[in-house]
């Protein structure tokens, strides 16, 4: 048996210095195409607004785009923030989605806001849709209706209604609860749906989330044990050198979110190996650094073995973050490429 953890991909759309939201998701529908065409399990997109090194705002017209052009690998969100939508629009999107690629539809839900403030409230305009303290219940709401038998309202006045995300469903997208708190694991604990943990954003709390989870699942009827896998930024590259390279534009650009600094699309390689960081900026950048996964191809599949088999996962969900030196092409992303096919030679070699 392999003792290789199976692979997919989290996608934010990234955007560097002069190019176009055109050109990055040209860029990432490549990226789609050839994760399918490496056997990879899945590809998500995820849900940030307002920020100018990111083009993932709309993971429905993302993963339907993504789900036209590969004909294997599972296609969804990671996630929808749902407290910014109505649980009914989400529900008729995947719906959709799920007609359009049967059996390849994954709808992932989070409930952090994915923006700053004023952003969140001009989202959440939709009235009791935006009530965060509801999102357990519109969870709820979204797994019956996504299903053959939809969903019932009751009247307070009495009678029912039947609603359903689609007319006439043969299938459902699977639904996932995503987070980064104890919260998250142990809803998804309670609901009986699997889970994954954003080991990505910052690594912390991943022992007690999973502990939480796996100690309080209850099961349910398509999911009668626990299941989850763990997300992580990963760059591989021919070098380590090539890859600690690759990996300065986004670490650059996580250290300016964190010192409160206007935010901007992500620099080229060439420009963030230019300007020196402060002192705090680089005690940011050598944090983040030591939980990010760079090297070679061989190297970082090394570490991701390890990575799951420490916290016992069968998958791990990557988000490729290579950055892009000056002449590279404007519609494709080499570096991240390359660190799919790095990755999927090597692990592939169990």
């Amino acid at each position: 048996m392999s003792t290789s953890p199976a692979l997919s991909v989290l996608d934010l759309v990234p955007v560097r210095t002069s190019q176009t939201s055109a050109q990055a998701v040209a860029a990432s529908l490549a990226l789609a195409a050839r994760a399918d065409a490496l056997g990879f399990r899945r590809y998500w997109f995820a849900e940030h607004h307002n920020m100018p090194a990111v083009a993932s705002t709309t993971p429905p017209v993302l993963s339907a785009a993504a789900a036209a052009r590969t004909s294997r690998i599972r296609i969804g969100s990671g996630g929808v923030m749902l407290p910014n939508h109505s649980p009914l629009v989400v529900a008729e999107q995947f719906a959709a989605l799920e007609a359009l690629a049967p059996g390849r539809i994954d709808l992932g839900i989070g409930r952090a806001p994915g923006s700053d403030p004023v952003i969140t409230q001009l989202l959440r305009m939709s009235g009791t849709t935006s009530d965060v303290e509801r999102f357990p219940e519109h969870v709820r709401d979204i797994t019956r209706l996504v299903g053959a038998e939809g969903a019932t309202v009751q009247f307070t006045s009495g009678g029912t209604y039947d609603v359903h995300a689609t007319p006439a469903a043969t299938g459902a997208p699977e639904v996932w609860l995503l987070g980064s708190s104890d919260y998250s694991a142990q809803l998804a604990a309670s609901l009986g749906l699997p889970y994954v943990f954003a080991n990505h954003f910052s690594g912390e709390g991943l022992q007690r989330a999973l502990e939480l989870y796996r100690s309080q699942y209850q099961p349910s009827p398509q999911h009668p044990e626990p299941r989850t896998f763990l997300t992580a930024n990963a760059i591989a590259a021919p070098t380590a050198a090539e890859a600690e390279e690759r990996a300065l534009p986004q670490l650059r650009s996580m250290a300016r979110l964190r010192t409160n600094k206007p935010m901007q699309p992500l620099e080229t390689v060439e420009q963030a190996q230019a300007e020196r960081l402060d002192g705090m900026a680089q005690t940011i950048v050598d944090g983040m650094r030591a939980k990010w996964f760079v090297g070679t191809g061989d190297e970082v599949a090394t570490a991701l073995r390890a990575f799951a088999q420490r916290w016992g996962v069968d998958e791990v969900m990557i988000s490729p973050i290579a950055g892009s030196y000056e002449g590279e092409p404007m519609d494709a992303a080499p570096g991240r490429v390359q660190t799919l096919e790095l990755l999927a030679a090597a692990l592939g070699r169990d």
